[in-house]
């Protein structure tokens, strides 16, 4: 079956808010106890209305249903959903001289594994280079690493998110220069 990315809009938020711990219960499990999911659900792991707002969070639409979602923000928050965020949180970054944000996949466990992350990831990074950011930045789960990784991102800091319940979740932030326009100059001749 086909999918079909689409940017979300605030009528899929009923829909994200259903996928977001049916994906995380099941995906996140062999990497996190339930107590660490228990205390991460709703605040790390959440819609975040913002994304949505910028125009920037993107759905995947497989036969009518949403499989994963996943964006990118222009915004300093880091990661997590809009409960309990300050306003500088959503200061604007310098595309020239700060990363733009990956933030916030999830995929339905029936569709893991088959390129709905992939999907939303070339996106995000094709949106987000056309905003003019040069680097992109994210905070990856211990389930994500392995798909940034093969999109190129680069662990560069390993640390611990502490959660509402007193609980530590380990993430790990990930780098990587945006692939740019091609430089017309550099073409060779036909």
């Amino acid at each position: 079956m086909p999918f079909a990315l689409r940017v979300a809009d605030w009528r899929d938020i009923p829909a994200l808010e259903a996928l977001i711990p049916l994906s995380v219960r099941e995906l996140q499990a062999a990497y996190y106890s339930p107590p660490q999911i228990d205390g991460a659900l709703g605040t790390v792991f959440a819609v975040d209305r913002q994304l949505i707002s910028d125009g920037t969070y993107f759905a995947v639409d497989g036969g009518g249903v949403i499989v994963g979602c996943g964006g990118w923000s222009k915004r300093k928050t880091l990661f997590g959903g809009d409960q309990g965020r300050h306003a500088s949180d959503d200061a604007l970054l310098d595309p020239a001289r700060e990363p733009a944000r990956i933030r916030a996949f999830f995929v339905h466990p029936r569709w893991a594994r088959r390129g709905i992350g992939t999907l939303i990831l070339r996106e995000c990074e094709r949106a987000a280079t056309a905003a003019g950011f040069r680097t992109l930045e994210l905070v990856a789960t211990l389930a994500g690493v392995p798909l940034y990784a093969a999109g190129g991102f680069q662990a560069i800091e390993h640390f611990e998110i502490p959660l509402a319940n007193g609980q530590q979740m380990p993430a790990v932030r990930m780098s990587k220069a945006a692939a740019g326009p091609p430089d017309p100059s550099s073409s060779m001749p036909l």
